[in-house]
């Protein structure tokens, strides 16, 4: 076997002073303070199928499986305040509830030393206030012996913070030295702990002892072989319950062992830690590091009962090897619940390295998966599926369901209905989420074996499809339920067979593809669909996939209208196209400069705000006025200003980008490919310019449109490179522009223009202009 070793995460979070270690922390590690991550913005459950939830103990959820995280979900690691609110419940039982909660909290975690010195000194008068907030202790009905006890024992635990508590910095902060556990203190500790007869203080004050101990043989080094841990442990501990405390204290006595290194006995305590409570199995899971085959055989040896080998071995089995973990724990007990957190990681393991993208959403046997892949996978499907054969574990249908999807994940259909067939009998009647977990499992084994959909496919798909998209928009909850994959194959899956049957409609009605909206006649037919008044159970389950609204559809159709000026038939369909229609351009698409400079004109100020539809209805009096005749020039030039401006290079950019025409570009690459030309090509802009100067009455007039023409030009020559497969992952950076020719309006601005001021303001702005003026 090869271990997997265990990585510390020492995240660089800063502790406060004003927590008291002994009631806050357990340091069961023996290099520091460990803190884990755990992400809340990543979730592995988008890639799975499989809720861990459903089947094993809430206390295990922590080490549920994620792929990038320390922790599953909101397992809570805050070393400082693990423990307080049991400490804050045991002190509250000890005082008998006398002191309020607000007053305790504030004295336990919050106060001082010097604060503290203040409420004895005010008790015992000497001193004449007491600090706001807190409870007169002095008027409060208790056992003066045991407030005594109380306020002793919690100024001493203050003390010990000076060596336990040190402030973790970031890595680029100045290091601060840790102090060293005092020598005088140490006497005081040892000399109260002999003298104490109250069971509840003494056996904290052992504790304290022990940890005192425990700092002190680290400062000293490795090279210290001291037995005063393993003495004191021994001399008080058979005195004490098993409570937290006593376990607490244990996991110094296995810090004291790891820095011995004696592993074996180190990992053998800290697994009884682990399995005392749900507090203690994060620290002690992080702490457990086998070495090696030799003394994780010592630490197995060193168990007396099966349960404790059985936590062994499902600390080793979360450190990577579940599979070994899970066959040797169901040897020791086939009903052990330590085999459920196990099975489960198994299962979340398997299927997250199965997913590889919508190409290979159902089995991990495929030419992407490799020869490893493919055996762990065989050899884990026949481990699970034997257990589950036997029948004889503690919750049968759990097995029976992983043996069927570990089975599905590796390609064997028939053994997977199998499985799920003997689960459906076993399903409780009232646990939502196991039943919603078997319903997942057995949807996407249909929709694996689903070859050909007919009337009879589509009409079994009904329920379960409305099912899933009512989960997906919150219609319907299941909390911890897993169904995001299961979304994303029946998207991918029923996409595809349509697709392959020729359906093209109800294919993109699943999963809707870019190339669809390059036909009309497609584009058609689903707004015909969407507009059925008498639409088929099934045809309203799939429209709750389809994400556009028949206003979108409109708006696309416009717009490629737009394009081929049929302003006319764009402008009828624009105004059907609702609130897209009505969306506010962000600059003035009939506004143009040498430079193009998108920012700058959209923070202009602007006497008229244009909307798509505002803007199209600008374009046709245009152009009802340049064929009458009417300021031929003006018209010209504005109408070649707005088909330049709804290019790539234009400030209306928002004009075209859409959800099937991608949004957000910024690069050509970024527009999808079959929509590419449309929106970068200058051509029409360019024809209108030359138009322009055609009408142009002066040589200034004349040398803005050759400039504007040349810019056309120029986005031409960039998009000949964009579209040249060799350049497909270049953005426009990425071009050596002294390679780019300089094409003909260029060489006409020098020959014609020259004596105008335009020309002049051209050299001061147009940068490579300027340079092939230069040139030439």
């Amino acid at each position: 076997m090869k271990y997997h070793q265990l990585i510390f995460h020492r995240l660089p979070l800063k502790l406060s002073w004003k927590f008291l270690l002994i009631f806050s922390i357990c340091i069961l590690v023996t290099g520091g303070i460990v803190w884990a991550c755990a992400d809340g913005d990543y979730d592995d459950g988008s890639y799975s199928n499989f809720s861990p939830e459903a089947f094993v103990d809430h206390q295990y959820s922590p080490f549920f499986y994620t792929s990038s995280t320390s922790y599953y979900g909101d397992a809570d690691d805050d070393s400082n305040t693990r423990f307080n609110g049991l400490v804050l419940s045991e002190w509250d039982d000890y005082l008998n509830h006398k002191i309020d909660q607000k007053s305790l909290k504030a004295l336990l975690f919050n106060t001082t030393l010097t604060g503290l010195d203040s409420v004895s000194d005010y008790r015992n008068g000497k001193l004449g206030s007491l600090s706001p907030g807190l409870t007169d202790l002095k008027q409060i009905k208790l056992d003066k012996r045991r407030l005594d006890n109380f306020l002793s024992y919690l100024i001493l635990a203050k003390k010990c913070e000076s060596f336990t508590v040190n402030e973790v910095r970031y890595s680029w902060d100045e290091k601060v030295p840790a102090h060293l556990p005092d020598v005088l203190l140490g006497a005081e500790l040892f000399k109260a702990l002999d003298k104490s007869k109250d069971p509840y203080i003494k056996e904290r004050l052992w504790f304290q002892a022990i940890r005192y101990q425990y700092f002190k043989e680290r400062s000293a080094g490795s090279e210290n072989n001291s037995e005063e841990i393993p003495s004191l442990f021994k001399k008080y501990g058979s005195a004490f319950p098993k409570n937290m405390t006593y376990y607490r204290t244990l996991g110094y006595l296995a810090g004291h062992y790891f820095n011995q290194k004696d592993y074996s006995e180190a990992n053998y305590l800290y697994s009884l830690c682990y399995n005392f409570s749900s507090t203690m199995k994060i620290p002690s899971k992080w702490s457990f590091h086998p070495q090696n085959e030799d003394d994780w055989n010592k630490s197995l040896s060193l168990a007396k009962t099966k349960e404790e080998k059985a936590t062994l071995w499902q600390m080793l089995g979360l450190a990577g090897d579940e599979a070994r973990a899970i066959e040797e724990i169901y040897a020791i007990d086939p009903q052990s619940e330590k085999l459920e957190l196990l099975l489960s990681r198994l299962i979340n393991m398997t299927e997250i390295s199965s997913y590889s993208g919508t190409s290979n959403l159902v089995s991990i046997v495929s030419d992407s998966a490799s020869k490893a892949e493919k055996t762990i996978l065989t050899n884990n499907a026949t481990l699970v599926g034997r257990i589950a054969r036997n029948n004889n574990t503690a919750k049968p249908c759990f097995w029976n369901l992983a043996a069927g999807y570990l089975n599905y994940l590796n390609g064997n259909d028939g053994a997977a209905e199998s499985f799920y067939t003997k689960a459906k009998i076993q399903l409780p009647k009232n646990d939502k989420l196991i039943i919603a977990q078997y319903k997942i499992l057995d949807w996407t084994l249909y929709l694996s074996r689903l070859k050909t959909i007919n009337a009879k496919a589509e009409s079994e798909m009904v329920e379960p499809i409305t099912w899933l998209a009512n989960l997906r928009d919150g219609k319907d909850t299941i909390p911890n339920l897993r169904y995001n994959r299961a979304v994303t194959q029946s998207i991918s899956l029923l996409g595809a067979l349509y697709k392959k049957q020729g359906e093209l409609l109800k294919s993109n009605c699943f999963d809707s593809k870019t190339e669809f909206y390059t036909h009309n006649e497609n584009i058609e037919s689903l707004k015909a669909l969407l507009s059925k008044r008498e639409k088929t159970p099934f045809e309203v389950a799939m429209l709750r996939y389809y994400h556009l609204t028949i206003e979108d559809l409109y708006y696309h159709q416009a717009l490629m209208l737009v394009y081929q000026e049929k302003i006319d038939q764009a402008i009828l369909l624009m105004s059907k196209s609702g609130k897209n229609a009505q969306a506010q351009l962000l600059g003035n698409p009939f506004s143009i400069h040498i430079n193009d400079c998108h920012d700058c004109d959209f923070e202009a100020v602007q006497k008229k705000k244009y909307t798509p539809l505002s803007f199209l209805n600008e374009i046709k009096i245009l152009k009802t006025e340049i064929a009458a005749g009417k300021n031929t020039y003006v018209n010209t030039f504005l109408l070649a200003d707005a088909y330049y401006n709804i290019t790539h290079y234009g400030n209306a950019r928002t004009f075209y980008q859409s959800e099937i025409t991608g949004q957000d570009a910024t690069s050509p690459l970024d527009i999808p490919e079959v929509f590419r030309p449309t929106f970068t090509s200058a051509k029409l802009a360019e024809k209108y310019y030359l138009r322009a100067r055609l009408y142009a009455k002066t040589k200034e007039q004349k040398a803005r449109c050759t400039f504007m023409a040349a810019k056309c030009e120029r986005n031409d020559i960039y998009n000949a490179a964009y579209n040249d497969k060799a350049n497909q992952h270049k953005y426009y950076w990425d071009f050596d522009f002294k390679d780019i020719p300089s094409g003909k309006y260029f060489a006409e601005l020098k020959n014609s223009y020259q004596k105008t001021q335009y020309y002049q303001e051209i050299l001061k702005e147009c940068g490579y202009f300027n340079t092939y003026i230069k040139k030439n």
